[in-house]
């Protein structure tokens, strides 16, 4: 939090029901963001898609359709033959990326410290579960 008061302190409870909950699933999901990024600029379809590495044409659909439901991009209807579609950022849109950019360096910065995390426990549950022959995935 930008103040030293956590939100235990302050009597912020985070439910799933909440009304951020559905906006929050959206920024995070896999693609959202990426598409945001890329939209630096106004972009039809097939060039944002060439821009995402491995998102299908369903996918990027549905997300550039969630995307405008929340108003973070913007669809313009081009007049040309054939007719074209454009895709912009709105101010809202816009408005994500310093604090993207913030996680995207805190990523960037703490890449190799969770790295290192990951190996050590997956080498601790390997061994934990290497000297007890009984334990399985459905034990846990």
């Amino acid at each position: 939090m930008a103040t030293s008061e956590t939100s235990a302190a302050l009597g912020i409870v985070y439910r799933c029901d909440d009304t951020t909950r559905p906006i929050l699933d959206q920024i995070a999901d896999k693609w959202s963001m990426t598409v945001l990024t890329v939209l630096d600029e106004p972009k039809r379809f097939n060039e944002i898609k060439r821009h995402l590495d491995g998102v299908t044409q369903r996918v990027l659909t549905q997300t550039l359709r969630r995307l405008e439901r929340n108003g973070m991009i913007v669809r313009r209807v081009l007049p040309t033959s054939p007719v074209g579609v454009e895709y912009s950022l709105t101010p809202l849109g816009s408005s994500l990326w310093e604090p993207f950019s913030q996680l995207c360096a805190w990523t960037a910065a703490n890449t190799d410290q969770i790295r290192a995390y990951q190996m050590e426990y997956d080498r601790r549950i390997h061994d934990c579960r290497s000297s007890d022959p009984g334990a399985d995935s459905t034990s846990r």
